[in-house]
């Protein structure tokens, strides 16, 4: 958070935050946990704002992009206190389960509680950027290295519209939060009950969320009062005259070179807490979620369908093909890479191979190559015709106790050699 560390620094874990953050959303949405969901994509989007911003706006003031300030000035006002809400969504679940009354047993019940989490995590923020525009002095500013940033008239009516919206959301779930301790220690057997009928809710989950919810809380309020303390010591409060008065030339866009706001030290600090914030956020969340007995399950999900997909063997790293013969795979169709699996196998020989003249060696292209070759002739014994078959070796095992062939189909008895004359 240091003024004089690089903007890069900020740039690369503004967009770990993003990434990161969003890790858990997939098997969070599962157990219809709406407030942790919203905390992750209001998080999530907070940080990607900043992270383009720093980048879009590392060296100069220029607007070269006022569409994208409209929408990325409206998202920070929205998390501003929408992640404080996500937080009181939180509080609240936990206050119900904790309660033995929040399990919700009907559809209509569960309907309802999460309709009332989309009202405080959604409608909250939604609700305050409608407000801000009432004591919107003009339509953006420009920091450089920090990027679009929100303007509020510094008046009056702006403390009960914007600045105050943090701290009174975090009291309450402060509120939420005492009497979620209290319940524990009063109905920690119903608790483990609960827990243990709930299958989308584990302790270790219960607890996790609960540490993530106190840390926002004991964040939120002395946060959102230093930040009022800065508004009220920095710049004198002007007199609430008029809508017109407050915005005149609305359309105005004042562009602050780093050079001017870097002399003021309140300015630093308020520019640098306010964006720093949110990335902390997504680091603790993450630190509180990304490494659970969950979260390892489903990263050994995720690489094992990568894995397949890639036709990689996680068994042994190698790879491996699906439906062909893995000794040939050479498609000539397709002019794929012939990848060769050697494999060392022994077979057994039997005594009847060796009488049998049914199969030849060709027939497999070399893949018989390690039977013992006939032993040498002489010329004189080939000599004779080119068709001349050499002479066999005597057999030295008895004919009539050698094993025969049994076909899996009977064949005629006209057609059957005994060895005798196969011999």
């Amino acid at each position: 958070m240091s003024s004089d560390s690089p903007d890069w620094v900020f740039t690369m874990f503004a967009f770990f935050g993003f990434a990161l953050v969003l890790i858990p959303l997939p098997w969070h949405l599962e157990s219809w946990n709406v407030g942790t969901c919203l905390y992750m994509v209001w998080t999530g989007l907070a940080c990607l704002c900043q992270f383009v911003n720093s980048i879009v706006w590392r060296s100069d003031v220029i607007n070269r992009a006022p569409v994208w300030c409209d929408i990325s000035t409206r998202i920070m006002i929205g998390s501003a206190v929408a992640i404080p809400a996500c937080s009181l969504c939180i509080n609240r679940r936990l206050y119900h389960i904790a309660s033995v009354s929040s399990v919700t047993k009907t559809r209509a019940e569960r309907r309802r509680g999460m309709m009332v989490d989309f009202a405080i995590g959604l409608g909250l923020p939604v609700l305050e950027m409608i407000l801000q525009y009432i004591v919107q002095g003009h339509r953006f500013n420009i920091f450089e290295e920090i990027g679009c940033y929100p303007f509020t008239y510094n008046t009056p009516p702006a403390y009960a519209l914007v600045f105050c919206w943090p701290v009174v959301i975090g009291l309450i779930s402060i509120g939420y939060c005492v009497l979620t301790v209290r319940e524990l220690a009063i109905r920690r057997a119903q608790f483990l009950e609960l827990l243990s009928a709930n299958r989308n809710l584990s302790s270790g989950r219960y607890f996790r969320l609960m540490g993530l919810a106190s840390i926002e809380v004991l964040c939120t309020v002395p946060l959102g009062a230093y930040s009022i303390y800065l508004n009220v010591t920095t710049e004198p409060i002007e007199p609430w005259i008029s809508w017109e008065n407050v915005h005149v030339d609305f359309s105005h866009v004042n562009q602050v070179p780093s050079i001017i706001w870097r002399q003021t030290p309140e300015a630093v600090t308020s520019l640098e807490l306010s964006r720093w914030s949110v990335v902390i956020c997504a680091f603790i969340f993450f630190g509180f979620f990304g490494f659970a007995d969950e979260a390892k399950k489903h990263y050994r999900l995720a690489y094992t369908s990568a894995t397949k997909r890639l036709g990689l063997s996680t068994g042994s790293f190698g790879l491996t093909t699906n439906g062909t013969n893995p000794d040939m795979m050479w498609d000539s169709k397709n002019g794929a890479i012939p990848v060769f699996v050697s494999r060392n196998t022994e077979r057994k020989r039997d005594s009847f191979a060796s009488f049998s003249t049914n199969i030849s060696l060709g027939d497999f292209g070399g893949a018989l190559d390690d039977v013992k070759d006939a032993p040498p002739y002489s010329p004189a014994e080939s000599s004779g015709s080119v068709h001349a078959l050499p002479k066999r070796p005597e057999p030295t095992l008895d004919p009539s106790s050698a094993p025969r062939h049994k076909p899996d189909t009977p064949e005629p008895v006209s057609q059957r050699n005994s060895i005798e004359e196969v011999v």
